[in-house]
């Protein structure tokens, strides 16, 4: 029998299961403590649990400790990339970033990624499989116990599930695992502050909205039509932009949430002022904040970033049409630890 994985598992899933076992749900409280407060890399000692309960555990189950293979800094300490192992052999990719007054954990939801952007490293390498939720929130957890051994007091603060993977293809485990991270009991961690990124699989959007999932949604655009979008995000052609940019309009709708859009800024390809009207009149009308991503360099793409002047005159276009954008910040990039740069090498 495989071993159960007790980050698999949400607090009430853990209540459920202990009292399947004939055992009182309280101790499932207890177990949660250990795992998500204490940070427990093996099971509490006997004084903590029944020795009956802990015979059981140490028998039947198992806790994800993903194994660290590299910790790469960046040049101005604001990026940590960690390369963890899993058990099988793959290994994934997760980034660390500190902003003025919090620490930010980019979590990957795949080995590897199916969908095959041009210009990011991790689609360029293709796909192994999808995370498990203990590999999920493993990640969470080795950030924590990054932070504690800083010995700064500070704590993991926010999430971006932006990392390897389209989180929308592995819904379940992603969505389990943000359940996970939420719990008060645990990380803490408020709806706001996690935000899911998609390359836009349009049923995984809707089933956001259908099911009223409270954190925040970011899509990936890099295109304001069809034909450019698809020279850079292959899975448009599985969901072709109109029909994206109305399950958009359906979830701002329906949610009354507005949406980040990212927008890869590379010079000659996607920093035009035409595409910036473009950008304009495609989001008219939605609840919206794009998010502008200078691009970041990987062997797999030929590409070069727009110029300052052109990213600055794309996102004054924005703002002239009422469309509020960010220039985004460039994290760890001297450790490849970049937007699109994450890849196992």
């Amino acid at each position: 029998m495989m071993a159960l994985d007790l980050h698999d598992y949400t607090r009430p899933r853990l209540a459920a299961l202990l009292t399947e076992w004939g055992e009182s749900p309280a101790h499932a409280n207890r177990l949660w403590g250990a795992l998500y407060r204490d940070l427990a890399t093996e099971l509490p000692p006997h004084s903590n649990l029944p020795r009956r309960l802990h015979a059981r555990l140490a028998a039947e189950a198992t806790m994800t400790n993903l194994v660290p293979l590299r910790e790469s800094v960046s040049s101005d300490r604001l990026a940590r990339k960690f390369l963890l192992g899993l058990a099988d052999g793959q290994a994934i990719e997760t980034v660390l970033m500190h902003y003025r007054g919090r620490w930010t954990a980019c979590l990957s939801s795949q080995a590897g990624c199916p969908l095959g952007c041009v210009f990011c490293a991790t689609g360029q390498a293709g796909f192994a499989r999808n995370l498990t939720v203990g590999e999920i929130v493993g990640q969470a957890l080795f950030a924590q116990r990054v932070l504690r051994d800083l010995g700064t007091g500070e704590r993991l603060r926010n999430v971006v599930l932006m990392g390897m993977g389209e989180p929308l293809l592995n819904y379940d485990s992603v969505l389990r695992a943000v359940e996970i991270l939420r719990d008060p009991a645990g990380f803490s961690i408020g709806a706001k502050q996690i935000t899911l990124s998609t390359v836009g699989v349009v049923s995984g959007i809707r089933r956001l909205a259908a099911e009223w999932q409270p954190i925040s949604l970011a899509v990936s655009l890099h295109g304001a039509t069809q034909a450019e979008r698809l020279a850079l995000v292959p899975a448009a052609a599985t969901w072709p932009l109109d029909q994206l940019m109305a399950a958009c309009r359906d979830y701002t709708s329906q949610l009354g949430r507005r949406i980040f859009f990212e927008w890869t800024l590379i010079a000659g390809v996607s920093d035009s002022p035409a595409q910036a009207r473009a950008v304009a009149e495609l989001l008219a009308g939605i609840p919206a904040h794009v998010n502008l991503i200078p691009l970041n360099p990987t062997t797999g793409y030929a590409g070069d970033a727009s110029r300052d002047t052109a990213a600055a005159e794309f996102q004054a276009i924005l703002r002239e049409r009422g469309l509020p954008s960010t220039l985004r910040a460039r994290r760890g990039i001297d450790v490849s630890a970049g937007c699109g740069q994450l890849a196992v090498v």
